[in-house]
């Protein structure tokens, strides 16, 4: 099946190019049709043997191992990419900081049974397509992976995050099965959150010609004003010297051609590579921002012997960064105050095995929220994400998994530049994150300086930070770093900014407040803090005080809230139950905390009046509760069953606070902004009597890839949503799609995120659960059904 992002970006190119295009290169989806095992990374008997038998002594010879292209895997488990085989084990309590940090799944060096996973694929290779040279790329290994092809060992790569592409012409049978096969070893972390295991990011099979555009890094696109640069570097893979040359084509959005490069000739000889630079103009650029991200295409075609050989297209933007010490951060010369979030790479349901239309969903949340910017912590992220953040307009700080010069490291940050530095939405590297051990030190010096002038002779046209948790502290990295990062300490930054005002300071990582969605009493059993903006960590503040600092100082940048969406793993400020962090700003599901609407009251320009708590306190009549309103109108007006509760002006970056004895019926808001009356309120509800589902979208691709995020809430008699029901859901499917995952944003429900062995099904939390579908390739209507005992059903056609 030929790529998503390959077929898109065909639709709208001229059909001149597009012939090219198709007849030189392939990118073809591998996610399909694989076999799955686990093994044993202490009992040689259930890893198949892997370590008693000398597999690599000779060259192919991986007998009596699933390497063997022989070996019988009839009956292994059918698996599609992406793939996370943690994602389903049961919570297990162990007394460790790694497991719970991790989420209390048992995989890692205590659960040897569960950290290695072994995968297949067999596929068949026309001998027309000899000739040709193969590459397997797989975007996304967890972790420590090891690749054959026909029994033969082509590769490993240690890294859980960082690609890796295996040339595999010289093992390829042609008219005859051919058998790829993984080995993944998870049985050591990288960091100390929920990482999963397995292939997790998309797997694809490159065809290309002997003279082609090199598979890493091969075309690097950036632009100045209207000018745009475009380097190729070319490789000569024939047996014999090439003439070649290259030239580029240049379209919009549409697809029109607006510009095309003069071809440049020149001569490759054995396994020489040579890059070729070019500079175009375009007139009256539409320029890529936050706002209105529009990406051109640049489509390089290389000839040889006269004859096209290669062609990619790179999508990119023409856009302008600057970083100011005294006013911050420009993009086309326009202030931007950076409102970011870090984040994670899991979600509910699916762990870190997210379909590409999840990253666009989770993406379209922080916009919505009024984000522009996210923090890839604390590691490369997988390629849809940054697709979705050029697509849909979200700056980005793109991070390595850890500081450190040595080769392994050193490489994995090259890596990350190469792969990433065509997108117009990264605009600042980091190059590392809180390195307790060596931030402060000489070595940490010297390792900073390595790195940042590998950054600049990879990437000129952006900038580094580093994320330090040092206050004002100018040792060791700091000493080196272009521009300063603070992890939190925020009470340092006035005096850093006084003793260094020459180098720029942004916020790499802020705030950090813990709550529980719906949640608005402390509950130690059940793990839960109130869900106001109220509670933090000691190294911590709340997201009032670190955006009120931010919002008043131009020459701080803004920065990046810890985080955008809960977590699996890194429990805090409680352990088991908790089996999930607190810190989102949304739930692992994306529904929104109180908090939510802070942010968005005052990044928005939208009229926004939030109420907290719901008003279903049964049993609590005349006793007083905490009423919390986030907005960002002028003043604010409290009402209980039409009566006054008082009126008060609403300070800029604040809140407002009422105590109100409850008693069952409508809390209401009245408020004012420029003259305009506002009004929202909550009521008390009856209980549960039918379910609601709400997709992110109607329509599916059947191309075994699509998806849809399905919310289901639970709504009374009279159409109210019911904020405290917690009904078990039953869900089901027929046609084109199937269930892959469900939660509910309940961070200490230890329900199974993954049914596949029995029936789909769900808590309600707070009133909400939340259901993701993949399409299959069954063309034709899906239905879902969500049922529970005593509701009315509801049904879905998508």
């Amino acid at each position: 099946m030929v790529s998503k992002r390959l077929f898109l970006s065909a639709i709208i190119t001229c059909l001149s190019v597009i012939a090219v295009a198709q007849s030189v290169r392939t990118h073809i989806n591998f996610d399909t049709d694989w076999k799955f095992h686990r093994g044993h990374a202490a009992d040689a008997a259930r890893d198949f043997n892997y370590s008693l038998e000398t597999i690599f002594s000779k060259s192919g010879s991986a007998w009596g191992t699933p390497a063997d292209p022989a070996f019988d895997d009839k009956n292994w488990e059918d698996v599609q990419l992406p793939h996370d085989w943690v994602v389903g084990l049961p919570f297990q309590y162990v007394k460790n900081n790694d497991i719970d940090g991790h989420g209390y799944k048992p995989v890692g060096g205590l659960f040897p049974e569960n950290s290695i996973g072994w995968y297949r694929k067999s596929f068949e290779m026309n001998r027309a397509d000899s000739g040709n040279r193969f590459v397997i790329q797989l975007d996304g290994v967890y972790r420590d992976s090891k690749v054959w092809i026909n029994g033969y060992y082509v590769g490993g790569n240690f890294s859980g995050y960082n690609g890796a592409s295996y040339d595999i012409t010289d093992f390829i049978r042609f008219n005859k099965t051919n058998v790829l096969v993984v080995r993944a070893d998870a049985s050591q972390y990288e960091g100390w959150f929920y990482e999963g295991a397995g292939i997790y990011r998309h797997v694809w099979l490159n065809t290309i010609n002997n003279v082609h555009v090199a598979t890493e890094g091969g075309v690097y696109v950036h632009t100045a004003a209207k000018t745009v640069t475009i380097e190729t570097k070319v490789v000569n893979k024939n047996i014999h010297p090439a003439n070649a040359s290259v030239y580029t084509v240049i379209t919009d959005r549409s697809g029109k051609k607006i510009a095309q490069g003069k071809e440049v000739p020149f001569t490759l000889a054995i396994n020489e590579s040579r890059t070729v630079k070019q500079e175009l103009n375009i007139p009256a650029a539409t320029l890529w921002s936050l706002e209105n991200p529009y990406l051109y295409r640049a489509i390089v075609i290389v000839k040889s012997e006269g004859r096209v050989a290669d062609s990619v297209q790179v999508r990119f933007g023409v856009r302008t960064i600057t970083v100011d010490k005294d006013k911050g951060l420009f993009v086309n010369g326009l202030p931007v105050k950076v409102k970011g979030v870090c984040c994670h790479q899991d979600h509910a349901g699916v762990g870190v095995a997210l379909p590409d239309q999840l990253q666009y969903y989770r993406i379209g949340l922080l916009k919505e929220m009024g984000a522009n910017a996210y923090r890839t912590s604390h590691n490369p992220p997988t390629p849809e994400l940054l697709d979705a953040c050029d697509s849909l307009g979200m700056l980005v700080l793109d991070e390595p998994r850890l500081l450190n010069s040595g080769t392994e490291y050193e490489n994995q940050f090259r890596q990350l530049i190469l792969r990433d530095r065509n997108h117009p939405s990264v605009f600042m590297w980091s190059i590392g994150n809180e390195e307790f051990a060596t931030q402060r030190t000489d070595i940490g010096k010297r390792i900073a300086q390595n790195q940042i002038l590998l950054q600049q002779e990879l990437d000129p046209s952006r900038t580094s930070t580093y994320a330090a948790n040092m206050g004002n502290d100018f040792k060791g990295v700091n000493e080196v770093i272009p521009v300063r990062g603070f992890n939190y300490n925020l009470y340092g930054v006035d005096g850093y900014h006084k003793d260094h005002p020459n180098q720029p300071v942004i916020g790499t990582e802020v705030a950090s407040t813990v709550t529980t969605r719906s949640i608005y009493v402390k509950d130690t059993v059940r793990a839960y803090v109130p869900d106001y903006d109220s509670t933090y960590p000691s190294w911590a503040s709340t997201a009032e005080q670190w955006w009120q600092l931010a919002a008043k100082r131009d020459w701080f940048m803004g920065g990046f809230a810890w985080t955008g969406f809960d977590y699996r793993g890194e429990p805090t400020p409680y352990n088991w139950p908790n089996i999930n962090s607190h810190f989102g700003i949304m739930d692992m599901c994306g529904f929104p905390k109180n908090v939510y609407y802070y942010y968005q009251a005052w990044w928005t320009d939208k009229d926004i009046l939030h109420i907290a708590p719901h008003w279903n306190w049964p049993g609590k009549e005349g006793q007083p509760v905490l009423v919390w309103i986030n907005t960002n109108a002028d003043n604010v007006e409290l009402f209980l069953n039409g009566k006054s509760l008082g009126k008060k002006d609403m300070p800029r970056n604040g809140h407002l606070r009422w105590t109100v004895n409850y008693e069952p019926g409508t809390l209401e808001a009245v408020a004012f902004k420029n003259g305009k009356k506002i009004t929202s309120k909550v009521e008390t509800t009856g209980k549960a009597a039918r379910i609601i589902l709400t997709p992110s979208k109607t329509t599916l691709s059947a191309d075994n890839e699509d998806a849809v995020v399905v919310n289901v809430s639970a709504v009374d008699a009279q159409g109210r949503e019911v904020p405290d029901a917690a009904d078990l859901i039953h869900f089901s499917t027929e046609g084109g799609a199937v269930i892959i995952g469900v939660g509910n944003g309940d961070p200490s429900s230890h329900e199974p995120d993954q049914c596949v062995t029995g029936a789909w099904q769900r808590s309600l939390f707070g009133g909400k659960a939340q259901v993701i579908i993949r399409a299959n390739n069954k063309q034709g209507a899906v239905s879902f059904k969500a049922e529970g005992n005593g509701l009315q059903t509801a049904t879905l056609t998508l």
